[in-house]
C-alpha cells in the first residue's frame, strides 16, 4: 500500500480506501455484521487505513456496522483514519430530508460519534449541500467549535456532483481542509469546472468518491445489463444509466490486455496530482484485495 498526505491536515492515508454507502442498504443487498468484519479486516491487513461513511446511509447503520467492526478487530482507534459525514436525514431506502442547520448537525455528531463508537472523528464533511446550505456562519462557528473540543480533527466537504467550484474555492474560509469529489474515467467535471485548481491553490487533500462510476467501471457490465428495482443504480441512476453504459463499453478500449478493469480505473484516478485517496465500494474480502492492488499500479 501507498500512503499520501491528505492536504494540510498533514495524515497519511492509505491511497485507496474503503467506501461504505452499501452497508446502508440501498445496493441491493443487507450486510451482515460477519461480512463488514471480515471486509474491513482484511483492509485492515492489506494497509488501508481510510474508512469513508455517512449519517444517512441507513440512518447511522453504515457508521454502526463500521464502528462495531472496529471494536472487533481490536488494535487502537489511531489505526484507523474514520471519515463521516452530515446534512441528510434518512427515512427509508431513497428518501432523506435535509438538515444542515447548526443544531441539527451537532446532533447528528452525537449520534456518528454513538454509532462509531468513538469520541472523535477524523474527518466530518458537509454532504453534498447547496450553496445556500454552505454559506452559513453560525453552521461552520459550531463545527469549528467542535474542533477546538476535539470531537472533529478536521473538517471536510463532500461536494455534490450537481454543483461547481464555489464550495472548493472557499472551503479554507470555512476551515474545511479537504474535499470529496465525483471523479472517475466517465465523470471528470472536477478537471474542468475549477474544482481542481482551488485544490492546488488552498492545499486540499481529495477523497475521490464514485472512482468505479457506481460499479460501471467493474468490468462486469455490458450495454445490455439491468439492475434489481431496490438497487440505487437503477433508482437514482435509471435515466442516464444507458449511457453510461454505453460510455463504459468506449473506455474498455484503454484498458491494458490482462488488467482487471476495477484495478486499472482506480488506478486512472490516482494518477492526477490532485487525488489524494480513492474511496470504492466493496462487497466482499475479493473486491478489497482487487482495489487495494491498484496502489501498486503505475
Amino acid at each position: 500500500m501507498r500512503y499520501a498526505r491528505l492536504g494540510k491536515t498533514e495524515i497519511n492515508v492509505s491511497v485507496v480506501g474503503v467506501g461504505t454507502w452499501q452497508y446502508g442498504g440501498e445496493w441491493a443487498q443487507q450486510f451482515t455484521q460477519d461480512q463488514v468484519d471480515a471486509i474491513i479486516g482484511n483492509a485492515k491487513d492489506l494497509g488501508i487505513n481510510l474508512i469513508d461513511t455517512a449519517e444517512c446511509y441507513g440512518d447511522h447503520l453504515s457508521e454502526r456496522l463500521t464502528g462495531q467492526a472496529i471494536r472487533n478487530l481490536g488494535g487502537s482507534r489511531a489505526d484507523w483514519i474514520i471519515a463521516t459525514k452530515f446534512g441528510h436525514h434518512f427515512h427509508k431506502p431513497f428518501e432523506r430530508d435535509d438538515r444542515f442547520d447548526a443544531a441539527s448537525v451537532r446532533e447528528q455528531l452525537d449520534a456518528s460519534l454513538e454509532a462509531l463508537q468513538t469520541d472523535y472523528v477524523d474527518l466530518y464533511q458537509f454532504h453534498s449541500g447547496t450553496d445556500e446550505h454552505f454559506d452559513n456562519d453560525e453552521l461552520w462557528s459550531m463545527l469549528n467549535d467542535e474542533v477546538k473540543k476535539g470531537r472533529i480533527r478536521h473538517l471536510g466537504i463532500s461536494i455534490s456532483s450537481k454543483r461547481g467550484a464555489y464550495q472548493a474555492e472557499n472551503a479554507a474560509r470555512v476551515g474545511a481542509s479537504v474535499l470529496q469529489v465525483v471523479y472517475n474515467r466517465i465523470e471528470r467535471k472536477p478537471e474542468d469546472d475549477g474544482t481542481f485548481e482551488a485544490v492546488t491553490e488552498h492545499d486540499l487533500g481529495v477523497l475521490a468518491r464514485v472512482p468505479l462510476a457506481s460499479g460501471f467501471l467493474s468490468g462486469k457490465y455490458s450495454a445490455d445489463s439491468t439492475f434489481d428495482t431496490n438497487d440505487v443504480r437503477e433508482v437514482w441512476g435509471g435515466d442516464k444509466r444507458q449511457q453510461v453504459l454505453e460510455e463504459v463499453e468506449k473506455v474498455k478500449g484503454e484498458v491494458p490486455n490482462g488488467v482487471p478493469m476495477a484495478q486499472w480505473a482506480l488506478a486512472w484516478c490516482l494518477k492526477h496530482e490532485a487525488v489524494t485517496c480513492v474511496i470504492p465500494g466493496c462487497r466482499n474480502v475479493e473486491q478489497v484485495i482487487s482495489n487495494a492492488a491498484a496502489a501498486e499500479m503505475e
